[in-house]
């Protein structure tokens, strides 16, 4: 099944998400496991220690007990050098066993019972042999012969016997514990491993699934776009005819239209001249009172028909400037743009040289910022979007104030370049924005020259070079004409050649 965007990345979070845990379990139980296992190492070290120290308790108790008969039997003062030696020492075996078993205070009796018995063994044997060397050995036989002694230190080896089985045992279970902790371990270690091998099987499938995919959409799209391609000169072959078509018909019907226009202002400029000859002649002839028809004849021929006459002149005026600019337009769309390079700040230079004389003479100024170097684009159109710029930023300058054009260029991202033109003018309400990019559409006050074609064409002629202009404006403040082109325009051109 294919594996979307938002299936992956479900997939790979909730992979990424049981890998965590499955981490976080095996690094918490480890730390646990470890613990525990240290806990059980230190037991069975703790056991040894006091086993160690029982041990040495009940081996200097039996060399001073070998020692003491020896001497009562032989009454040889050499037979006492394991006594003599043991003696000082049993006092800190005693202490050290004590030490051990001080964490458990149940031990305290015990220990203090030791310690009687020992003591009273000791003590035992020292007056024993006190009484062989004063050569009373009679009477060391005879305390010997009590078993008072032999009782003390019968209940001194079955403590230390007891404890020192006590303690195999725990050390016994201590490394039964610690084994089994160990086992516990690697299982954990095993399993989590498997866990997480499985996280990353998953996530690799997840993966491969996903690339294969990309790999499938891709093929998709590049075949997609070899029939897209194709489609796209077709449909361009096909616009760019029928641009020629829409071309050639608005030069004919404009051509037809001026020829008529023509006999009109012809027979209208005659039409003129005959009301004046009517006029003037009707002028000089006075009109009797009692004939209304007279009156009415010389008020037409002296005032309606100048009147109609002038409005028809003025109509057929604004329509001839109509019919040029469509007829220019025209001519502009069937001119063979050629890209060429061109350096954008020669053009702005010539440009602006080209108007500074009318800039100057309201005390204006055009100040420039050229980032860009060298274009490849038709020059001409470039030239004649710039001009046009300038000759509408000079011809709507707010009254009174002194005219300001800063003209911008720099790179953006994806091969383009933005040129900016700013003026202080009068500004274009916001209603009106695109308004103004329309034909023979025009913006605020119309008390300037004009067919309303300037923008329009300037927008037809960035197009056709592969880019858009757009404005940004505030009424009174000025406004800021956005020319976004490609660096390049040859791709483009080359699909209208």
């Amino acid at each position: 099944m294919p594996i979307t965007s938002k299936t992956f990345v479900r997939a790979t979070a909730l992979l990424l998400l049981v890998g965590l845990l499955a981490l976080l379990g095996i690094v918490g139980t480890n730390v646990w496991l470890v613990e525990r296992s240290q806990g059980y190492f230190e037991e069975v070290i703790q056991g040894r220690i006091a086993r160690r120290a029982a041990i040495d308790v009940r081996t200097s108790m039996q060399d001073i007990e070998s020692s003491q008969r020896g001497f009562l039997l032989t009454q040889n003062e050499n037979y006492l050098g394991p006594y003599n030696a043991a003696l000082p020492v049993i006092e800190d075996q005693l202490t050290a066993l004590a030490n051990v078993l001080a964490p458990f205070p149940e031990a305290a009796p015990y220990i203090e019972t030791l310690r009687a018995n020992v003591d009273a063994k000791l003590d035992e044997m020292a007056e024993t042999i006190e009484l062989v060397r004063q050569g009373n050995i009679a009477a060391a036989v005879e305390i010997v012969e009590t078993d008072r002694g032999k009782a003390r230190m019968d209940e001194i080896r079955s403590f230390i016997d007891s404890f020192i089985d006590a303690v195999d045992q725990r050390l016994t279970e201590g490394v039964a514990n610690q084994r089994a902790t160990n086992d516990l371990l690697r299982l954990v270690s095993i399993f989590g491993g498997i866990v997480i091998l499985a996280v990353v099987g998953g996530a690799i499938w997840a993966v491969l699934s996903y690339t294969q995919e990309l790999a499938r959409a891709r093929r998709q799209v590049e075949e997609a776009n070899t029939g897209l391609e194709e489609r796209v000169r077709e449909r361009t072959g096909d616009l760019r005819k029928a641009n020629e078509e829409i071309q050639r018909f608005a030069y004919i019907v404009t051509h037809d239209l001026r020829a008529p226009l023509v006999n009109i202002m012809g027979f209208t400029a005659e039409l003129e001249t005959s009301v004046g000859e009517v006029k003037t002649y009707l002028e000089s002839r006075p009109v009797a009172e009692d004939d209304p028809v007279a009156k009415e004849a010389r008020i037409a021929a002296t005032e309606d028909l100048p009147e109609a006459v002038g409005f028809i002149r003025a109509a057929t005026r604004k329509m001839d400037g109509l019919i040029n600019a469509i007829l220019k337009i025209s001519r502009e769309g069937r001119r063979q743009l050629r890209p060429e390079p061109v350096e954008l700040t020669e053009i702005v230079d010539a440009t602006a040289a080209s108007v500074h004389h009318q800039i100057a003479e309201s005390q204006g100024e055009i100040t420039t910022d050229i980032r860009v170097g060298k274009l490849i684009t038709d020059k001409l159109s470039l030239e004649q979007v710039l001009g046009n710029m300038l000759d509408n930023a000079i011809k709507y300058q707010q009254p009174g104030r002194p005219l300001r054009i800063n003209i911008r260029a720099r790179h953006v991202p994806g091969n383009r370049v933005v040129i900016e033109v700013e003026d202080n003018g009068r500004g274009i309400a916001e209603t009106d924005h695109e308004r103004v990019f329309e034909l023979f559409r025009r913006s605020g006050a119309q008390n300037s020259p004009g067919e309303g074609i300037g923008l329009a064409h300037v927008r037809t002629m960035v197009r056709s070079l592969g880019g858009d202009v757009t404005l940004t404006s505030s009424l009174g403040e000025g406004t800021t004409f956005i020319i976004d082109l490609p660096r390049d325009s040859r791709g483009y051109l080359g699909s209208f050649a």
